[in-house]
């Protein structure tokens, strides 16, 4: 019998985002799968992370393909975004945890890909007088990905309806985001 190798990894990703703690053998179980079918197609757990967070760039750059980021006012691409981002944030939330893929020169390319074209949205915004000037597009980029994995943190564990996650992260970030008209504008240090 031939082993979809993307439903195992989808199913990986289900139960690592539910539980990241996950032993392989759970991983196996909830791909219906025994280990050693598991172990031929990821030679352990780090290989199965790095495939995980290749899925998850991929995810990711679907997502800000969809969310057409440079399209329209910043405040409702970055509404989109989030929204077009929701149904992977679990996994996202997995990886963000997972420092081996942050660490040293083996960091995914994707990585950078995507956190440029996020920071691109906040600097649009930014030169349309939308968002805050003092806060730079990279820390701005860094606080949406603590939101999205706290977000989806918080419906995992039932603390937060899932049909309130993009609205939540939306209002948060941009409440906190957006320039106030009485804002005075910083002098360059």
């Amino acid at each position: 019998m031939a082993v979809d190798r993307d439903h195992v990894l989808r199913s990986a990703a289900a139960q690592l985002t539910r539980r990241p703690t996950a032993t392989l053998d759970e991983v196996a179980k909830a791909a219906g799968i025994s280990r050693a079918t598991l172990h031929r197609h990821f030679a352990g757990r780090d290989a199965l992370v790095r495939a995980l967070e290749a899925l998850g760039i991929a995810e990711c750059e679907a997502a800000l393909d969809a969310a057409r980021p440079a399209e329209g006012p910043a405040r409702e691409a970055v509404r989109r975004l989030v929204r077009e981002i929701e149904p992977v944030a679990g996994l996202l939330a997995f990886l963000y945890t997972e420092n081996q893929l942050f660490e040293g020169d083996e960091q995914h390319e994707g990585w950078a890909r995507i956190d440029d074209r996020i920071a691109a949205l906040f600097t649009r915004g930014q030169a349309a007088g939308e968002f805050r000037i003092d806060l730079t597009p990279g820390w701005l980029t860094e606080a949406l990905y603590g939101l999205l994995a706290s977000g989806a943190w918080a419906v995992s564990e039932g603390r937060v309806a899932a049909k309130d996650f993009t609205f939540m992260i939306v209002e948060l970030l941009l409440g906190g985001v957006l320039r106030h008209p009485e804002q005075p504008d910083i002098p360059n240090i």
